[in-house]
């Protein structure tokens, strides 16, 4: 039996739907919620306000995971390899900072293991890497139409043209630490 030593990352790399879908396949993560973080202004955002742009929230997943089966490192090296984390508030054909990428520590350590993932990867991207760091204020949970997507949607045209690749990325650099 593995003893759990459950911590949180939250992290966005485009549509939370996306992110939501590589991690939920990964061994050690217990939970994945979507939702949003980042924003400057007051009150709990909709989804109909990230969209606009204007409250400066990024779509992101909060990931519960097992540090004792799957370390924040890990976590951040797959995050770093299924997203392109070289295109400023942009995943494909979504654009807007709701869909920057970023890396939002819950403490120092986080922090320093972050700055240290996206140094190591730096040299293998082509471009340079552009995820932000920050501290993380305040999560707060998307609508529930927006939990479990992929899984109660795989048929739809989105998930079959822009989820479906970054799945097969994951099973093909990370087989080794898949469900």
């Amino acid at each position: 039996m593995i003893v759990k030593n459950l911590q949180l990352a939250t992290i966005g790399g485009g549509c939370f739907w996306c992110t939501e879908a590589v991690f939920q396949d990964v061994r050690g993560v217990e939970k994945v919620v979507s939702g949003y973080s980042g924003g400057n202004v007051p009150g709990y955002p909709t989804y109909r306000e990230i969209c606009s742009g204007l409250t400066g929230h990024a779509e992101v997943i909060q990931i519960t995971f097992n540090a004792n089966v799957i370390s924040y490192e890990d976590i951040l090296v797959i995050f770093m390899t299924t997203h392109d984390p070289t295109t400023l508030n942009q995943q494909g054909a979504d654009r807007g900072t709701q869909y920057r990428s970023v890396i939002f520590y819950h403490d120092d350590k986080q922090k320093e293991l972050a700055e240290l993932v996206i140094n190591e990867l730096g040299p293998y991207y082509k471009n340079t890497i552009v995820t932000e760091i920050s501290a993380l204020d305040t999560f707060y949970e998307a609508e529930q139409e927006h939990q479990d997507f992929y899984r109660n949607n795989e048929t739809m045209g989105y998930c079959t043209f822009v989820i479906e690749p970054k799945l097969a990325k994951l099973r093909k650099l990370h087989a080794d630490k898949l469900k």
